[in-house]
């Protein structure tokens, strides 16, 4: 049994969505993909976070948990709202791939002339202040503070500044307000867009996956503002940083550069903190995806300086204690575990004794020619789980298949029974007849489209991120088939 219901769906950013403006947004394309799925019998729509961006534009390095990116602020709403006018828009760029750096400047130029458009004494925003004041209020301080200190590190903002309660802080509050207003409206129109968008996926029968790290960004509101829940040094440089050994994507391992939890000493208020993180995803999401969900079984230890994750070592998570007491608070919840990578037997046990979901990436399901029971492959599949011919993380089928071995390929092509060479067709047909509950697959393999489409490269912090597609690339043929197969497999 599944705690999901069988179905079909894609794998897309909202920052890959077609749109004039340089990057995705939550405005009428966005509303014509969630179309294209319902017409498509697509009941799932899979997500990467969608907090403000910082180091590496990664979605995985936000500036908050809490607060909405407002890169995806859609320019049209604000022209409709008479936020702005349509006659100061002489900058359009629909390019094939996202420059972040042109995006961030012309779109708060933007914002910044909606801001000074906006009646602050609107009550339903107000309501949303007070709503969500107990994030709001330090998120938009943080972002003011980092924009007078030319958008660095807090770690390396003027001393007096970090520390979150101090006189200096308080002083900044009370003369630059005009500063912090901005920030909570940009927070205001991100909520009330993404409300818009996620009932037009719920009244079609799209509900929509998230994707929840376990770890947040060092130059982050939510460090600034609990720096006792971290390792970190006096200097409020990291002590330990997360990563993961040396794997599939890299022979030094991965350095991710988050600050790690404190766990044994700041537990109760690590709890809390991941009690309104996880309540306000699921205002804005319907599942979430637990990223890197080992690292609450066990988690790799970097030491602060090192410039590789080689000499990590594994320390011991929360464990079955924090599911018990996120549970407690919040009842059973809609999980699923990205339990990839290096994973034991106790992580599996983790997963299993709360009946997370777990993940199946076909990519990884042939790399042995004569081992049957790789849990990768379909036959070896309970209806839990989640399976997906690749993520994110990984290069397109299309660049996938290009690399692989004469060797593997014969055994993909006898495993699935198949003398067609389209690899995309094999594997759209392997997931969606598999038990799994829930297949999902990028839009990439969709398309079939090759490695330059790829989204991220994991252990690289330059090119990621910025992929995104044009509606007239669609091959309508390819959704067809999609849809066939998900009602043959009785997934619509």
């Amino acid at each position: 049994m599944s705690r999901f219901s069988r179905g079909s769906g894609i794998l897309l950013h909202p920052t890959s969505i077609p749109s004039e403006y340089g990057i995705g947004d939550l405005g009428e394309n966005l509303i014509k993909f969630l179309e294209l799925l319902k017409d498509n019998a697509q009941k799932y729509w899979q997500i990467l976070p969608i907090g403000p961006t910082g180091y590496g534009d990664s979605p995985y390095q936000s500036l908050s948990s809490f607060a909405g990116n407002p890169l995806l602020i859609s320019i049209d709403d604000l022209i409709a709202q008479n936020l702005i006018s349509s006659s100061n828009l002489n900058e359009k760029f629909n390019t094939r791939y996202i420059n972040f750096a042109k995006v961030k400047k012309f779109k708060f130029k933007i914002l910044k002339e909606a801001s000074r458009n906006f009646d602050y004494s609107n009550p339903n925003f107000q309501a949303f202040k007070k709503t969500n004041n107990d994030w709001l209020s330090g998120y938009s301080t943080y972002m003011a503070l980092k924009e007078a200190h030319s958008e660095l590190p807090w770690y390396l903002w003027d001393s007096k500044y970090r520390d979150p309660v101090s006189s200096s802080v308080s002083k900044f509050q009370n003369e630059f307000s005009f500063k912090i207003d901005f920030h909570d409206f940009t927070q205001y129109i991100f909520y009330e867009q993404w409300s818009k968008i996620k009932m037009y996926a719920k009244n079609h029968g799209i509900s929509i996956i998230g994707d929840l790290p376990i770890f947040v960004a060092h130059d982050s509101a939510d460090v600034w503002l609990n720096q006792s829940l971290y390792f970190l040094n006096s200097d409020r440089t990291l002590k330990y940083q997360a990563g993961v050994p040396p794997d599939y994507f890299s022979s030094t391992g991965q350095l991710w550069g988050n600050p790690l939890y404190n766990w044994e000493f700041e537990y109760v208020k690590i709890y809390d903190f991941w009690l309104s993180r996880i309540k306000n995803s699921l205002n804005l999401v319907d599942i979430l995806r637990l990223d890197h969900f080992r690292g609450f079984d066990a988690y790799w230890c970097v030491p602060g300086k090192d410039q590789n994750a080689i000499n990590g070592t594994w320390k011991k998570g929360p464990g079955r204690d924090f599911f018990h007491h996120i549970n407690d608070k919040l009842g059973d919840l809609p999980f699923i575990a990205e339990d990839l990578g290096f994973i034991t037997e106790s992580v599996k046990e983790l997963r299993d004794n709360f009946q997370f979901p777990g993940m199946k990436i076909l990519h990884y399901a042939f790399s042995d020619t004569q081992d049957s029971k790789n849990e990768f492959l379909p036959h070896n599949y309970s209806p839990n789980c989640v399976v997906y011919i690749g993520t994110h993380d990984n290069d397109t089928t299309i660049g996938w298949w290009g690399n692989q071995s004469e060797e593997i390929k014969n055994h993909v092509l006898n495993y699935s029974n198949s003398t067609q060479n389209d690899i995309i067709s094999i594997f759209l047909e392997l997931a969606s007849s598999s038990k799994a509950a829930i297949s999902i697959f990028t839009l990439q393999d969709i398309m079939r489209l090759d490695t330059t489409h790829r989204m991220n490269l994991p252990g690289t912090s330059e090119g990621n991120w910025q992929w995104r597609f044009k509606f007239e690339d669609l091959n309508l043929d390819y959704m067809a088939q999609l849809k066939q197969l998900t009602i043959e497999n009785k997934r619509s």
